[in-house]
């Protein structure tokens, strides 16, 4: 008698196991470099709310901003090792993973629009690069824009001479390091957690980024002048470890694509404003200088960096590149 209660016991025990088992929400731990108020900050946030709506809490968004759980160089291997399920990694981060025709998003002067940009990402060339990371054990989601990018360091950048000698931040890519040598400058990799900690040290003269990046990570804080040259573009790909994707209920999976194409048009929506808000506060702050190319200048900066697309033809693709600068020409731009 005693034995059939104890197997009773056990047995409504491995039921309630089981149970709490498969009511369990699945756990996405979203993990990403930059603070919770920039756009993409923001964007995180709207993809856990709807996400976590939509499965009625089957699944729980655990947001990781400003580099608290990876850095820059550490996310991508735990995105591929399964320690995190999602990141949102800037689109040059795809180069050093052996993806390097991502690095035509890096290309200065290569988007002269939104709607050029646009074309891009939400088309054909979008849809194949994102292909291109399933060899790598990442599904590719969605595009993020994060806006053009400015220049800033402790002297007036007006003009490419401006740039010689100075030591300028940029991500591991080799187009921004053509980049930067193109400009005269000597480029410094750097983590995008160190880079406020660089530039006030003085370890670097001055960096690139959109103005909600130099702002939310008070970098202009550190800097004397900024200018808006609106070179190059800063973007990120919201990507999942493949087999943790492959291995959801397809009833999951298709509730995570409408909350992860919803928060995307949010954030894809605010990062212009974001950026002008940002531009307008780091003005009002009086401790950096801002400048706007004139016409003449942008002719000057655009001699010495549209060769570079020329140059990165035999890593990025001659044919993508191309691709590219024919979407633009549709639309006008030449």
């Amino acid at each position: 008698m005693l034995l059939k209660t104890l197997l009773l016991a056990l047995a409504s025990t491995l039921a309630w196991s089981a149970d709490a088992l498969a009511q369990a929400p699945i756990v996405i731990k979203f993990s990403h470099v930059v603070a919770s108020d920039t756009p993409k900050g923001k964007g995180a946030e709207r993809f856990k709310e709807l996400a976590e709506k939509a499965t009625k809490g089957r699944v729980k968004v655990e947001l990781y901003a400003n580099s608290t759980l990876y850095k820059d160089k550490e996310e991508m291997e735990a995105l591929q090792l399964g320690a995190v399920q999602m990141l949102a990694p800037s689109l040059a981060k795809f180069g050093p993973l052996g993806v390097k025709e991502f690095e035509v998003f890096d290309l200065p002067y290569i988007f002269p629009s939104k709607d050029v940009l646009n074309r891009v990402t939400e088309g054909p060339i979008g849809k194949d690069l994102m292909k291109k990371l399933e060899s790598k054990g990442i599904t590719g989601l969605a595009f993020w824009d994060n806006g053009f990018k400015v220049m800033s360091a402790n002297k007036p950048l007006l003009v490419p001479a401006d740039f010689k000698g100075l030591k300028m931040r940029v991500q591991a890519s080799k187009v921004l390091d053509a980049q930067m040598r193109a400009l005269g400058a000597n480029p410094q990799v750097m983590a995008f957690s160190e880079v406020y900690q660089a530039l006030q040290t003085g370890v670097v003269d001055g960096t690139e980024n959109p103005p909600s990046n130099v702002y939310t990570q008070k970098m202009h804080e550190v800097q004397k002048n900024l200018t808006v040259s609106n070179h190059g573009y800063l973007g990120y790909a919201v990507i999942v470890n493949k087999k943790f994707w492959d291995s959801l209920p397809a009833d999951v999976r298709g509730q995570l694509e409408g909350a992860m194409k919803d928060a995307s048009k949010y954030s894809n929506a605010i990062a212009q404003q974001e950026n002008d808000q940002a531009l307008e506060a780091i003005r009002k702050s009086g401790k950096t200088a801002i400048h706007v190319l004139t016409d003449a200048e942008k002719v000057e900066w655009r001699k010495v960096l549209v060769p570079v697309q020329k140059a990165m033809e035999d890593r990025i693709g001659k044919d993508l590149i191309a691709s590219v600068n024919k979407e633009s020409a549709a639309l006008g731009f030449k």
